[in-house]
């Protein structure tokens, strides 16, 4: 068992006060090996303040005090994966993006269009057309977002999976928050990789509403995909 110690930077966030589920999932899910495993959020990630991280060689969790944020555990994630979109579609795609008209937490850093380039990821999925159910956008991650060896880090991937999924499933959720993802990452995402993001409903039962996303490069090869969990709320979060 290890014990790490983990702050949430506010650039980070979903909410204006929590950490963006995705992101913070990915950092759970890192000593288990980022991948083939689901992560569970029992309260909201707090930015700037004090996490210890847990870990053994098939779970892992994130505390706040004695206080349970988050458990990561080794599963196999059982996910079929549609086709995604050309290039040229998925961009279209992003036109129709709902939150510019209508957005719950527009500081988002993976979906919040009040970031700026550089800041947020900035991906706006929308639907391919009036009938679709997928949604798509485009994304070509910034150069900050990488290791030194080049290779996208794994939260950011898992933080790419995560709002898609959203969207995805809005007409039925309404306003909802991510209760769980599960992530397959299949192949390594190097600099100057043009990536289409898809997310796709799968099923909806009273308040849970399960999508799944996933990550392609130009070319159609998939590179990584969750399935997830989204809890729909009665209220929205409380905005500064």
């Amino acid at each position: 068992m290890s014990t790490t110690l983990l702050r949430i930077d506010p650039r980070f966030r979903g909410p204006p006060t929590s950490g963006n589920g995705g992101y913070v999932a990915g950092l759970v899910a890192r000593p288990l090996g980022a991948t083939g495993c689901v992560v569970t959020l029992k309260a909201p990630p707090p930015l700037g303040e004090d996490l210890w991280l847990d870990a053994g060689t098939a779970e892992a969790n994130l505390l706040y005090g004695e206080a349970p944020i988050a458990t990561a555990v080794a599963a196999p994630i059982d996910i079929t994966v549609p086709a995604p979109p050309t290039h040229d579609a998925a961009g279209h795609a992003s036109t129709r993006f709902t939150g510019f008209c209508q957005h719950n937490f527009p500081g988002c850093f993976v979906c919040g269009p009040e970031r700026g380039d550089g800041d947020g990821l900035r991906i706006f999925p929308g639907r391919l057309d009036d009938t679709a159910q997928q949604v798509a956008a485009l994304w070509m991650p910034d150069a900050d977002l990488f290791d030194d060896a080049g290779l996208l880090l794994p939260e950011f991937v898992w933080a790419a999976l995560d709002c898609p999924g959203y969207f995805a499933v809005q007409e039925q959720a309404g306003l909802a928050v991510l209760g769980r993802i599960g992530a397959n990452l299949y192949r390594d995402i190097t600099r100057e990789t043009p990536l289409i993001v898809t997310g796709w409903p799968i099923t909806s039962e009273g308040r849970k509403h399960v999508a799944g996303t996933a990550l392609h490069d130009e070319q159609g090869t998939l590179l990584a995909a969750a399935l997830s969990t989204w809890i729909t709320i009665d209220a929205p979060a409380r905005q500064d």
